[in-house]
């Protein structure tokens, strides 16, 4: 089975906007725009605050040890559940968790193998 990858990357505000408008201009001239998945950042600098050690050491334990809920993830991370919530809330709203909500549980998943890193120099 291939390994499926998320791209995160650093792109200024500037460079994203160039971006923009350039796919709104190949849009218009009835071009095929390819969609870039990924996650991107300002700056490296936020980058490192949203992915600091503790909130990576969540995603490898979601992809390694397949908590069943929240609260299970917090137990296995020896982490506060209410810290734990929060940070799993954070990484799905930038899209590198999903959730699997029923009546009583929160299943935290990660579909995604690898992250790869890209920074323009």
């Amino acid at each position: 089975m291939k390994a499926k990858r998320v791209k995160i990357g650093i792109k200024s505000v500037k460079e994203a906007l160039q971006d923009f408008v350039k796919t709104g201009e190949a849009i218009e001239r009835g071009e095929k725009v390819k969609k870039e998945k990924g996650v991107y950042f300002t700056s490296l600098e936020a980058f490192r605050k949203a992915l600091t050690p503790k909130r990576l050491e969540l995603l490898r334990l979601i992809k390694g040890r397949h908590p069943k809920s929240l609260q299970e993830l917090a137990r296995i991370a020896k982490r506060d559940i209410k810290n734990v919530a929060d940070d799993v809330k954070y990484l799905g709203q930038i899209g590198l968790v999903e959730k699997q909500e029923s009546k009583r549980e929160v299943k935290p998943l990660v579909s995604y193998d690898f992250i790869d890193l890209q920074i323009a120099v």
